[in-house]
């Protein structure tokens, strides 16, 4: 972890240490290579396959999810908390549980293994930051995401986890994920003004994406919650039309994540109805392309959870200075705490 250096707060220097997690991510998974082919190959048997998680390791699911049933693979993905209280039947003797958790100590996840029956329970794998954890202990395969310690909200456990995810289906580029993250990180301060002058006083933010981007804006509007105590909302960029569009105008402000290809010409066609309705605009997308009134954001050649990745920077950035201008330290929980342990 660096120190702080150049850097005001730790907020913000682990915002800037992502790349670096990446990379450490990256020989992990060469470290781990026997534990990684085994679940390749849970994922390519199981009848079904079911991720796991709460909170932002939960949203890490939605690349991989989408990868895997895009490819005709019998996934899915469920909030441990719905899993364990409502859904427990799902989990049969020939089916994947894949638990994604920064901690591995989150109380949904814990209860929820507690409770699985010893002798017909589904094969489990656990991704979480580190090993010496109660969900890794009781996993049959565990995987690292090496992302190194981690105070504030989740920035460096976020992007480790989707390196993870992404290789279960190949080998993701990471090193070329790093280099893009460390240009949009080059000038952090400067990132954030811009950002900030671009919500200019918007009391009402909206972040909207589909399929892998689905990660992004999630993890976006989390991160401005818990960072900067700033009200924004994730909605997938269909579901925008359906009601919520009639927030259009001048105090609304929407991040688009224009990241998927198949779906990037649907959401460039959203933020220019929103940018002619007077809405603040911002597209992310790899080429950083965006209609007449909006703003843009390129986070380069990207796909899949790396693209995810990188296009949750500028809802980090853009927290991490609302809260400096809200006279809050960044990153510093006040209510809740860096681990759920209860429900």
């Amino acid at each position: 972890m660096k120190s702080l250096g150049k850097f005001p707060d730790r907020f913000v220097a682990e915002i800037a240490e992502q790349p670096q997690a990446l990379r450490r991510a990256g020989r992990g998974l060469v470290e781990q290579s026997e534990q990684l082919a085994r679940l390749r190959e849970a994922v390519a048997s199981s009848r079904s396959i079911l991720f796991t998680g709460m909170g932002s390791s939960y949203d890490a699911c939605y690349p991989i999810v989408t990868t895997l049933a895009g490819r005709g693979r019998p996934c899915s993905m469920l909030d441990t908390a719905e899993l364990l209280h409502f859904r427990m039947p799902l989990l049969q003797p020939d089916s994947l549980l894949v638990c994604v958790s920064q901690s591995g100590e989150s109380a949904e996840l814990v209860r929820l293994i507690e409770r699985l029956p010893a002798g017909a329970r589904p094969t489990i794998a656990a991704v979480t930051n580190g090993s010496a954890n109660t969900l890794a202990a009781d996993a049959d395969i565990a995987l690292d995401t090496c992302a190194g310690e981690e105070l504030g909200p989740s920035t460096m456990t976020f992007v480790g986890a989707m390196a993870v995810l992404d290789a279960l289906t190949g080998d993701p580029p990471l090193e070329r994920a790093a280099l893009e993250m460390e240009r949009l990180l080059s000038e952090p301060d400067a990132a954030a003004d811009q950002l900030s002058a671009w919500i200019d006083g918007r009391p009402t933010l909206a972040l909207v994406g589909r399929g892998s981007a689905r990660a992004a804006a999630e993890m976006g509007a989390l991160t401005l919650k818990e960072a900067a105590r700033f009200p924004a909302e994730s909605m997938q960029a269909a579901q925008f039309r359906h009601g919520p569009l009639e927030l259009a105008g001048p105090h609304l402000a929407v991040m688009v994540i224009a990241t998927e290809p198949g779906t990037r010409a649907l959401e460039l066609k959203l933020a220019g109805e929103l940018a002619g309705a007077g809405a603040g605009v911002l597209v992310v997308s790899q080429d950083g392309d965006c209609p007449d009134g909006a703003e843009a954001i390129s986070v380069g050649p990207l796909s899949g959870g790396l693209a995810a990745a990188a296009a949750t920077v500028p809802a980090q950035l853009l927290a991490w200075r609302l809260a400096r201008c809200r006279g809050l330290t960044p990153g510093e929980f006040a209510i809740a705490g860096k681990v759920t342990t209860r429900e």
